[in-house]
């Protein structure tokens, strides 16, 4: 029988009146890959950051190999073998690949770039990993980046590592790399945990699955033995319906045209080069490829956010029936013609929402120009806050409540839900589900599939192609900057998408769906 790596008993985490865990009870044993689950808010993070030394237990205890484990700091995770690999990497651009793997540690004598490489080239024949030290972090690609960071924490020894959402931005050949890899360290004895949400994933690589609800241990299943309708199930605390609904699109109609678009960022980096393509109304345009592609500044473009040396966006009106030429207007006379954008980044409070600021305060954000009286009018804003709340189940409080004090999964509804409310008829959304659980994921797909069918042309950015495939109608792939292929989503492959993310040039075949 395996031994135990690491063992949580009784563990609780409160912050203020908040309870983060409450007296969860947790094992993971050596040569075992477990996969974490639950939705958003339900104390994930939290726990795995007690074990990596972020954050310490008000209660209970943390046993490794046995033993009692006293974690103040992640320095003290280190000395216990633990190592943890962050979804937003925290490397130096400047330094070389093995500068980074040993950037902090406590080594006798002058740092010698051989014996570095030397021992980061034994553990990557060892897994599988294929990295070259030398090289500098700002010319690698993500994937690249991801190794070193996991090459950072096996070369510091550890045995039981923790992985936050390790595919996100990973294309479907370099995530089955991934876990062969994992699948190599498990069997050599490594305990690794891995908290993602999605299910495939969980299914094809864990073995076995712990579920989190509100803070609280809801069970283990040994994977073979689970779905992902038992999964959710155990996550949600009722039966959820995962299918995504996808009709056919009635009457399309061209809603926007952009043709031989380019656009440099402020560093004078060609990021957009001569891109073109069509969106039509009463359909959902999938728009795919690698982390920094270009997706974010093409649709800045469309919003007038980015200025572009050259090309067109033409913007068919449906209410005037006119062609408006979008380069050559403001943000707010393109957001007046109907056309929306709700980007969620990294930092969610950093594009159009006032932290500090309530929903109600939020919502009148949109609709304070239009006031008649110097006394701002609160009423439709309020009904529109509550309705936002019910509809797309946000918890909060009430709707006066700071949006900094919602959680990052709601406050991308409250994000979305205020631009679907506009009556768009253009709606960009881009990464509308990143982090959360799949309970709220399918409520957002629902909402975009709502505006397709009352004939807004959707343009949907995503990370995970297997939604982009069964959500989408055509699916555009960028690759730096460059439009690589378009692709019906009904009838391509993963594969094929993955393929065209890493292309550079866009040939056009018989799979073409422009």
């Amino acid at each position: 029988m395996s031994k135990t790596a690491i063992e949580l008993r009784g563990i609780t985490k409160r912050f203020g009146s908040v309870v983060a865990n409450h007296n969860v009870n947790l094992k993971v044993y050596k040569g075992e890959i477990l996969s974490l689950l639950g939705e958003n808010g339900s104390g994930k993070t939290t726990l795995m950051n007690m074990i990596s030394g972020i954050y310490h237990p008000d209660e209970g205890e943390i046993f490794i190999d046995g033993k009692l484990a006293h974690i103040h700091s992640p320095h003290d995770a280190f000395n216990y073998k633990i190592g943890m690999i962050h979804q937003h990497f925290k490397l130096v651009d400047l330094f070389s690949a093995a500068e980074n793997i040993v950037l902090g540690l406590e080594e006798k004598g002058k740092f010698n770039v051989r014996h570095v490489s030397e021992r980061v080239a034994e553990i990557s024949a060892k897994y599988g990993f294929d990295i070259d030290p030398n090289k500098k972090i700002y010319e690698m690609s993500v994937s690249e980046k991801q190794t070193v960071e996991i090459i950072k924490v096996l070369y510091r020894g550890a045995d039981i590592l923790i992985l936050d959402e390790p595919t996100a931005v990973l294309t479907p050949q370099e995530t089955k790399k991934l876990f062969d890899v994992l699948r190599r360290m498990r069997d050599d004895g490594k305990a690794i945990i891995i908290i993602t949400h999605k299910l495939h994933e969980v299914l094809e690589l864990s073995d076995k699955v712990v579920v989190l609800r509100h803070g609280e241990y809801v069970g283990t299943v040994n994977t073979a033995e689970a779905n992902e309708h038992i999964l959710t199930e155990m996550m949600v605390g009722k039966k959820v319906e995962l299918n995504i609904t996808r009709k056919a699109p009635v009457n399309p109609q061209d809603r926007l045209v952009v043709e031989h678009i380019n656009c440099r960022n402020r560093e004078g980096i060609k990021v957009l080069d001569d891109v073109s393509f069509v969106a039509r109304s009463g359909e959902i345009l999938g728009i795919a490829g690698i982390a920094g592609s270009g997706q974010r500044e093409l649709l800045e473009a469309i919003a007038g956010l980015q200025k572009l040396e050259e090309g067109s966006i033409l913007y068919y009106n449906p209410k005037t029936g006119e062609e408006e030429n979008l380069r050559n207007k403001t943000p707010l006379q393109i957001r007046e013609l109907g056309v929306r954008l709700s980007f969620v980044p990294e930092d969610r409070l950093g594009m159009g929402l006032v932290g500090n600021m309530g929903m109600v305060d939020n919502m009148m954000l949109r609709s304070y120009r239009k006031g008649n009286s110097i006394f701002l009018e609160r009423s439709e804003p309020e009904k529109l806050a509550k309705q936002i709340i019910e509809e797309l189940e946000v918890v909060t409080p009430d709707a006066e409540t700071p949006v900094r004090r919602l959680s990052g999964g709601n406050v991308q509804k409250v994000l979305l839900g205020r631009e679907i409310a506009s009556s768009p008829t253009l709606l960009m959304a881009a990464y509308p589900v990143r982090g959360l659980d799949i309970n709220s994921s399918y409520l957002i797909y629902d909402l975009l599939n709502e505006q397709k069918e009352k004939g807004v042309a959707v343009i949907f950015v995503g990370e995970d192609l297997d939604v982009l495939l069964d959500l989408c109608d055509r699916i555009l792939v960028i690759g730096n900057g460059r439009i690589t292929g378009v692709v019906d989503a009904r009838t391509a492959t993963k594969n094929e998408i993955g393929y065209l993310m890493t292309k550079t040039v866009y040939k056009e075949d018989a799979n073409d769906a422009t």
